[in-house]
């Protein structure tokens, strides 16, 4: 089950109290301060891991606190510090203020860190307050409270390739056969609920990563279907496929409605999806004839802002036919 979204309370640790203390040595009987000064409060740090691939541990775990440091000791000892709480979230995750919706932080890369909450200062012990005037200081800090804020985690999945089209496109079984991902495949709608991802071997030692996002629906960025939770996912791609189930193509009147539902979802939803490269595909032409495999040839597709050729392309995902091509010019695409 793929968890996209999680908020969570983070606080930080309080500083230490700074020490009130004075020497305490034979043959000294009014030795000066010597209370130390108390510790730091720890930190609260996102840290992107490769090893996550949702956020469910944030269902189980709501509240995420440090280490509070220690307090100051006499003979001049300063308090521990706090130990840090590293928090874990997949690679592609966002951090945002859960009030105000503000993005702190987008964690792309493995190791990629976010400093969200740092920890209390610790508080002076009294040695720090000694003057010339005022030899035996009675006085030291209180630590400073450590900061708590609600945070928002959103991930969205990196991938190289986004597949996407309308439910029961055949985007599960393309992504079945092209790579080792192996998603629940049926012939209804919505079989697919949540993204999946698939590494395609490409060559010898070449490879990149594909999505399959749940099928999409007319007015699917208002909310309606699985679409608008899932939209999101394929902001991070380099290339779109446009998959186009092929077998209702001779019964539409309009041979490009079911693209123009695709790029009208898309365009709502981020008009920048747009400009990403895109591929056409008309899927499952092994059920058609010859002659409507070659009708599919003379429907015409808008170039768009790019003004670069469209390349469209009809493959049978049960057959593999064009499937060896269709990887071909995915990655001359990932790489221009």
């Amino acid at each position: 089950m793929l968890i996209d979204s999680a908020k969570i309370t983070i606080k930080s640790g309080d500083g230490g109290r700074g020490c009130i203390s004075f020497r305490r040595e034979k043959y000294v009987p009014k030795g000066g301060p010597n209370g130390g000064d108390g510790g730091k409060g720890g930190n609260v740090v996102f840290k992107a891991d490769n090893s996550l691939a949702t956020l469910i541990d944030f269902r189980y775990k709501r509240t995420y606190r440090a280490q509070n440091g220690t307090h100051g000791l006499g003979g001049d000892k300063t308090g521990k510090s706090g130990q840090d709480t590293v928090i874990l979230v997949p690679c592609g995750s966002i951090i945002k203020d859960a009030e105000s919706g503000y993005i702190l932080a987008d964690l792309i890369e493995n190791g990629d860190e976010f400093l969200a909450l740092k920890g209390g200062k610790g508080g002076r012990g009294n040695a720090r307050f000694a003057t010339s005037t005022n030899q035996a200081p009675r006085i030291a800090e209180p630590g400073i409270k450590g900061e708590e804020k609600e945070i928002e985690i959103e991930l969205k999945l990196i991938a190289d390739v986004g597949l996407v089209g309308l439910p029961n496109a055949g985007k599960s079984t393309l992504i079945s056969k092209i790579s080792a991902a192996k998603p629940k495949i049926a012939d209804y709608p919505f079989t697919t609920l949540q993204p999946n991802l698939g590494i395609v071997r490409y060559k010898d030692y070449q490879s990149f990563v594909v999505a399959d996002i749940p099928g999409l629906i007319e007015g699917a960025h208002t909310g309606k279907g699985l679409g608008i939770r899932f939209l999101k996912h394929i902001e991070r791609t380099k290339v779109l496929v446009f998959l186009l189930d092929a077998t209702l193509i001779p019964y539409k009147k309009n041979k490009k409605e079911d693209y123009d539902i695709l790029v009208n979802e898309l365009k709502s939803y981020d008009e920048k999806l747009l400009e990403k490269p895109k591929l056409i595909c008309f899927s499952k032409i092994d059920s058609l004839t010859p002659e409507q495999v070659k009708g599919l040839s003379k429907i015409r597709f808008p170039k768009g802002k790019s003004k670069e050729k469209v390349i469209v392309m009809n493959i049978s995902s049960i057959s593999g036919e064009n499937l060896p091509a269709l990887l071909d010019e995915l990655w001359m695409l990932l790489h221009p």
